[in-house]
């Protein structure tokens, strides 16, 4: 169920523009995958989470994340669903350092 939760999640955000810190909207994903919403936002809204969640924010903003998706391989960004061919690529074949004359 978290894998469909998470493609879910993922689909609505790409291609509907939703907000998934909104809690209506992870009890409707929940609910559309069969599983039961309250567990979901419990877990989301605790106080553990949301101390994750601000960590995950500060080092985004360190890192100069402006959107989402955004994946770091190696310390390479690359952003949007467009570039997961180029996420798998690096993840399989690390590039190599530059050299600098």
């Amino acid at each position: 169920n978290v894998d469909q939760l998470s493609h879910a999640m993922l689909r609505t955000h790409w291609l509907e523009d939703t907000d998934l810190a909104d809690p209506a909207t992870l009890a409707r994903l929940a609910e559309s995958v069969g599983m039961a919403p309250q567990p979901l936002l419990d877990a989301a809204l605790s106080a553990e989470i949301q101390a994750i969640y601000q960590t995950n924010t500060d080092e985004a903003i360190e890192r100069s994340v402006f959107g989402s998706p955004t994946y770091f391989v190696d310390g390479d960004m690359f952003y949007g669903q467009d570039r997961l061919e180029m996420v798998e690529r690096a993840l399989r074949q690390p590039y190599a350092p530059s050299r600098t004359a």
